[in-house]
């Protein structure tokens, strides 16, 4: 003989027993809490809606972009600001006016991922000029030589590799590398500028801080903490990497990336830190040329990172 079952406590309806549109029901289905007649959109308690529907595939595809993709969201909002406003996206943080923006490290992490994604699938590198960038090889019949530069040189020469005025350590990692015959290198050179870019994007990534210090020093006096330097960083390299991005273009190229970073650069720290246009050019430049090194120094241990130690 089969037990009675227990009748459900309020607001607890088994699912299978449930209609598929929501009746005129007295408590909320999320939280239980009693609802008002007539019946509002909204609980009032845990703000669910009230009228409860299996959902549609607008609603997921809603759910999946939000406001954050919405033609008049956070994002459009933002990108309209970074582009036309310099430096204003940068002074609404600073001011508390937050909420209908995207915030900065978000903003610049999903540019960066979007820009280096394209950057693959648009304009992938040769060998002959993405390695060049870092060394000059070269194939003369049966000899393959990389010059490092200050007499530093390794390579194959007739099926033996040699190595000279390299430290031991070095030479026995590159030997892992270039003893092998002409094909085969030749496919390691091929696959380098993919290992390049997926280290690139993490390196740019610690590269931002450094950024934000050097502007942090050059603007000493005005008042702002190293985290505020780091929103303006962050603001700025998002811009950067839009437009390399737009520097894909056929017709744009990278003239414009020539001109709009510089152009875009003085206009945002001007913005930001005020003063005159001449303190501002000369800050500017100051710090251009102290992140030229660094950024110099990062490619070129990004690079001989990405193809002798990967």
């Amino acid at each position: 003989m089969q037990e009675p079952q227990a009748a459900p406590e309020p607001g607890q309806t088994p699912l299978a027993a449930r209609p598929s549109t929501q009746p005129a029901a007295e408590d909320c289905l999320n939280c239980g809490a009693p609802l008002a007649l007539p019946r509002p959109r909204f609980c009032g308690a845990c703000g669910q809606e009230t009228l409860v529907r299996p959902p549609t595939l607008g609603e997921f595809v809603q759910q999946f972009g939000g406001a954050y993709f919405s033609t008049e969201g956070a994002l459009w909002r933002t990108l309209a600001l970074l582009l036309f406003r310099p430096g204003e996206l940068t002074c609404r943080y600073l001011a508390g006016r937050r909420k209908h923006y995207v915030l900065p490290l978000r903003l610049y992490i999903t540019i960066s991922l979007v820009t280096l994604l394209l950057v693959r699938v648009a304009a992938p590198m040769s060998v002959n000029g993405g390695a060049e960038a870092i060394s000059k090889a070269g194939e003369t019949g049966d000899v393959t030589v990389i010059d490092l530069g200050n007499g530093s040189r390794t390579g194959i020469d007739n099926g033996r590799f040699y190595c000279e005025k390299l430290p031991p350590w070095v030479c026995t990692r590159l030997q892992a590398r270039l003893d092998v015959d002409a094909k085969s290198f030749a496919r390691e050179l091929a696959r380098w500028p993919e290992r390049f870019l997926s280290h690139w994007g993490t390196a740019m990534f610690l590269l931002v801080p450094i950024f934000a210090l050097l502007t942090m020093l050059v603007h000493a006096g005005r008042g702002l903490r190293y985290t505020e330097h780091l929103v303006y960083a962050l603001h700025v390299h998002s811009f950067w990497f839009l437009a390399i991005a737009a520097s894909l273009v056929p017709v744009a190229g990278s003239a414009l990336v020539l001109v709009a970073m510089p152009v875009h650069g003085y206009a945002a720290a001007r913005r930001v830190y005020g003063g005159g246009w001449l303190g501002t050019v000369l800050r500017a430049l100051l710090v251009a040329m102290l992140y030229g090194i660094v950024l110099a120094v990062a490619m070129g241990v990004v690079a001989l990172w990405s193809f002798f130690f990967n």
